[in-house]
């Protein structure tokens, strides 16, 4: 078993970083397209709405393999065309084939995760933005996307997660990724072991991915922490005095009426 690392080891590993070259340039695309998507997926106008919807729809309904065939075998039944517009020596690359794959159905995935947040951000905040007289593009930077990116952070962690996985699948093109390595290392020694040490390579990367990320949102998100944890402290100083006024004025109020009551029993007497 471990021979099969020592003799395999360096194409596993050269693969593994074409495997997180391929996947964060691809997460890197979907980031820069999905913000201004989704905000023509939350516009009431139909003519920007329902076109970014049928894409969503379309990549996240279809699997990602065949969205790959479709892209990479495809593209060979217009080589004349894409000769003539200067696009062919792009798509005849499974790697350039695998990216832009992958950067399009990242990007409908993180328009419905972006589509969620911009939905969730505080609407008091944004009418004191309103209110105070910011210009929109300063509302935007100064409230709006913080906010949305705060929100959609754990979201898009996992997203890069499953893109990460998923990636293994451009090994079918031809791409000497990772999984294309290992499939090529047991195609000449027929050892089960070589898939063992892949699984283990893509648990390492993915379990030191999701340490780096939950550092980063610990950050981003340690001001909520600090607001929880105030918040107790003066809900009871302010709690206290209201448990304790209400039966002060009980024992009054009964003092007071214990000679009313004297009273009105003389009267009927």
């Amino acid at each position: 078993m471990f021979e099969m690392l020592i003799s395999y080891g360096p194409k596993l590993l050269d693969g593994a970083i074409m495997t997180l070259k391929l996947t964060f340039i691809a997460v890197a695309i979907a980031l820069l397209l999905s913000l201004p998507l989704a905000m023509l997926r939350r516009s009431k106008k139909g003519l920007f709405q329902y076109p970014v919807r049928l894409y969503v729809s379309f990549f996240r309904g279809t699997p990602l393999l065949a969205q790959l065939f479709l892209v990479y075998y495809g593209s060979g039944q217009f080589r004349p065309e894409l000769m003539e517009a200067g696009l062919w020596w792009f798509f005849r690359d499974p790697f350039y084939c695998a990216l832009f794959t992958f950067a399009l159905n990242s990007t409908a995935y993180q328009i419905e995760i972006l589509r969620g947040a911009l939905q969730a951000v505080p609407p008091g905040e944004v009418e004191a933005g309103v209110a105070m007289g910011m210009p929109p593009h300063l509302l935007y930077r100064k409230i709006i996307l913080p906010h949305t990116y705060r929100i959609a952070f754990p979201a898009l962690g996992n997203e890069i997660i499953l893109m990460l996985k998923g990636g293994a699948i451009a090994s079918v093109i031809t791409l000497l990724d990772l999984m294309g390595q290992t499939r090529r290392a047991f195609s000449q020694t027929f050892d089960i072991s070589v898939y063992v040490w892949a699984a283990l390579i893509y648990l390492l990367i993915t379990t030191l991915f999701v340490l780096v990320w939950r550092r980063i949102e610990h950050r981003l998100t340690r001001h909520l922490r600090l607001n929880i944890v105030s918040r107790p402290a003066s809900s009871q100083a302010d709690t206290r005095p209201a448990t304790q006024q209400p039966s002060m004025q009980q024992t009054n109020t009964s003092v007071a009426a214990q000679p009313l009551q004297a009273k009105e029993a003389t009267h009927v007497r």
